[in-house]
């Protein structure tokens, strides 16, 4: 009878101990192995510009894709630019070529494209889920959405926390922390604005002149400019201050033709 009663016992805390591990330790140890092998980029988040200089060199206005921005170069090769779709008269990615071996990708942002990717797309999000998972205002404002994703690190994580939705939304937002950064946002992301556009610049180019990524955002939209100077011959690089001139002069134009250029 004492025999039987041991192993009941036994099997008894034997269970409790298997139930307890997979209900509060598993979850736990997977939050603490998730966080140690995110790459490095997960860990990045935006900080301030330190040079907001502006350059003043010789260079265009152009308009395309429905806005219009200043460059400060010369030497855009109009004959290889792209204009995207080529199928529709309405234009929303350009891709510009400069003989100095410099490329640009101009792309228009429709308004809640990534937030309509969660309520409209696969996913079939209704808004308070999406607040629930990235963050108050993630709902309303693509801005915000990417925002709370790159406020978010391994070290914000609550590993010990006993609440199943703390653990599977922490999952969430690391694996969209870890996907959503460009290459280029390794070196740094930074908070960048105008008086009518807020976003990002992912890449330190005091670190990689080779390229960087500037995303703005507004309420009825945005603007992506990707600058690829892998091929750039210019011995000094990409510099800060020219693209400040892009993101301060960039704006909504008055119409929507695609010119090109129109020089100072």
């Amino acid at each position: 009878m004492k025999l039987a009663r041991r192993i009941l016992v036994t099997v008894i805390c034997t269970i409790a101990v298997l139930v307890l591990a997979v209900r509060f330790i598993a979850p736990s140890a997977l939050s603490f192995y998730t966080a140690r092998k995110v790459p490095a980029v997960a860990r990045i988040v935006p900080t301030e510009l330190q040079d907001h200089s502006v350059s003043q060199a010789p260079g265009a206005r152009l308009s395309c894709v429905g806005y219009e921005f200043e460059i400060p170069w010369d030497d855009l090769d109009a004959s290889k630019a792209q204009l995207y779709p080529k199928d529709k008269p309405a234009k929303s990615r350009a891709v510009l070529t400069f003989r100095s071996g410099l490329r640009l990708m101009v792309s228009a942002i429709p308004p809640r494209e990534l937030v309509d990717e969660f309520t409209k797309g696969d996913f079939k999000m209704p808004p308070q889920a999406i607040e629930a998972v990235f963050g108050r205002g993630a709902s309303a404002s693509d801005y915000t959405f990417v925002n709370n994703v790159y406020e978010f690190t391994p070290a914000k994580m609550h590993h010990w926390s006993l609440s199943d939705r703390v653990h599977s939304r922490e999952m969430v937002l690391l694996t969209i922390k870890s996907i959503m950064p460009s290459r280029s946002a390794e070196t740094g992301i930074f908070r960048v604005q105008n008086q009518d556009y807020k976003g990002f610049q992912q890449g330190n180019l005091a670190a990689d002149r080779r390229g960087a990524i500037v995303t703005l955002y507004s309420n009825d939209g945005g603007i992506e400019f990707v600058f690829d100077a892998a091929h750039y011959d210019n011995p000094a690089g990409l510099a800060q201050p020219e693209i400040n001139r892009i993101i301060q002069s960039v704006h909504r134009a008055a119409r929507n033709p695609d010119v090109l250029a129109r020089q100072r």
